[in-house]
């Protein structure tokens, strides 16, 4: 069965061009790729804070996995973040990809983007009973402001009061190296 698939990205990367490929490469195939998108586009401009949080959350209803599409500057966008951790508190599968590879609107690659689940992260209180978010900013991990935690099955006493990157359990993809076109509803599995 095909898997809706939440897509986050920074705007810019829309603007070059890259973020379209990856959203609509599924409309060249026979079988849609393996997946539904269920993407909106950032408007940051026209809505409040409240507004892009219920409209992001609404997005993400009924997806099982959130893409990010990573660009030079997607770690440093506050509502892929938000989108990520909304997405972990959904339980939904996280999946990276690298597009700065892709030729952008003026034929040109550029260096892969700093990994955003590096500078995201999650720990356990002293009970074991609540998960709380955190963001990696200037070298310290800070509480992440814009949802608060949420209460888990206890967790055993060796995983309690400690920060996990979400980098070191959500894969990561370059679509051209990886070859992305052919391999993309493999990843979102």
């Amino acid at each position: 069965m095909a898997k809706r698939v939440f897509f986050s990205f920074h705007y810019q990367d829309v603007i070059d061009f890259r973020v379209n490929v990856v959203r609509n490469h599924n409309l060249t195939k026979d079988d849609n790729a393996g997946y539904f998108d269920a993407s909106i586009w950032e408007d940051a401009k026209k809505e409040s804070d409240l507004a892009l949080k219920r409209l992001i959350n609404k997005e993400l209803k009924n997806t099982s996995v959130t893409c990010v599409l990573i660009g030079s500057h997607t770690f440093e966008r506050r509502w892929v973040d938000y989108e990520i951790m909304k997405s972990v508190e959904r339980g939904n599968k996280l999946i990276g990809i690298h597009i700065n590879n892709i030729r952008g609107k003026d034929g040109k690659t550029k260096t892969k983007g700093n990994n955003p689940f590096y500078y995201l992260g999650y720990s356990y209180d002293s009970t074991g009973k609540k998960l709380f978010l955190h963001n990696f900013i200037e070298g310290k991990w800070v509480k992440y402001s814009d949802l608060d935690g949420w209460n888990v099955k206890e967790v055993e006493d060796s995983r309690r009061n400690k920060i996990y990157r979400l980098s070191t359990s959500c894969s990561v993809y370059d679509w051209i190296d990886d070859d992305g076109y052919n391999n993309f509803s493999n990843w979102v599995k």
